[in-house]
């Protein structure tokens, strides 16, 4: 079971003069795509009792993604209020005293035999008690799970850039797989090039570091030459969860070679890493046809050669 930790929300979306409540979060999502396309997929993180949270879970049980692991609280759900300036989103988060936010190593149960492989990233590592509760998950079990970050970097939910940057210095050595967006590496390295910062964060540890950008397809920093696949071209409704979508196809792409484990990644050969940015791809770009975070499932995806 690939075991997805990190972030689930509500995002207020302005809707004809009013909000309209919207499922969502960059981990969240990935779990929901994961699940949709037919991989056993857990979700950690901790779910509300309040209306939202069922909102939350019922997205998940539909995927047939597993949410035991999932605390519950009487804590209220996250929430972020988007408003459109020049149709550009801007976001106001509640999240003081959040179910999320507030997740300690004490709430986190012990692993069971059957998660074969952690992913984790978003907003939830950023403040405190959930970013280092999920820093500790990770440190704990990267020894002997393969393990894959999406940081997905969002300035404007930063306060303290200092204190982060510290802990995606200690976060991504530990990662087999990172997945950084052009904006991300700008942000990590602003001195290099796209190329010079993926290759700087593989130098720290990683096997592999993908790196996307939109209709410039998605390319695999590695040990060997770069491996580049081209965008899928398709109308695009929205961008909302494409990166996240990207995940899960790639996750997906390794589990079902064989190759989603810490031996299968360190002989990983280029042929295989094109198959798994392949179907991330592919994934993604069904998203990015339809409005808002709605992954393909399996039966909308090519046929398996």
């Amino acid at each position: 079971m690939i075991l997805c930790a990190g972030e689930s929300l509500i995002d207020m979306v302005p809707q004809d003069g009013c909000f309209r409540p919207l499922a969502g979060g960059a981990v969240y999502n990935t779990a929901i795509a994961l699940g949709r396309l037919g991989q056993l997929t857990g979700y950690l993180w901790p779910i509300s009792r309040d209306p939202f949270g069922a909102q939350i879970v019922a997205p998940l049980d539909e995927a047939g993604v597993d949410t035991a692991l999932c605390p519950r609280t009487d804590r209220l759900t996250t929430l972020a209020l988007v408003t459109l300036t020049n149709g550009e989103a801007r976001y106001s988060f509640y999240d003081e005293g959040s179910a999320g936010r507030m997740l300690r190593p004490e709430d986190v149960p012990a692993l069971p035999d059957s998660v074969s492989a952690l992913f984790a990233g978003g907003i939830s590592l950023v403040p405190d008690p959930c970013g280092a509760t999920i820093e500790g998950l990770v440190a704990a079990h990267h020894h002997r799970l393969p393990v894959m970050i999406d940081p997905n970097i969002r300035p404007f939910f930063i306060t303290d850039p200092a204190a982060y940057r510290a802990r995606l210095d200690r976060l991504l050595p530990m990662a087999d797989i990172v997945k950084l967006s052009a904006d991300d590496l700008e942000w990590l390295h602003p001195d290099l090039s796209p190329e010079e910062a993926a290759r700087a964060v593989l130098a720290t540890g990683p096997r592999l570091v993908l790196q996307t950008g939109g209709e410039a397809g998605a390319k695999a920093i590695w040990a060997g030459e770069t491996v580049t696949v081209p965008a899928v071209r398709t109308t695009v409704a929205d961008t909302i969860g494409a990166g996240d979508t990207f995940n899960a196809g790639v996750l997906a792409s390794l589990d079902r070679q064989g190759l989603l484990t810490k031996e299968g990644i360190a002989g990983i050969t280029p042929d295989q890493i094109r198959a798994a940015l392949t179907l991330g791809a592919q994934a993604a770009s069904v998203t990015v046809s339809r409005p808002g975070a709605n992954p393909p499932w399996a039966r909308e995806m090519p046929a398996r050669d």
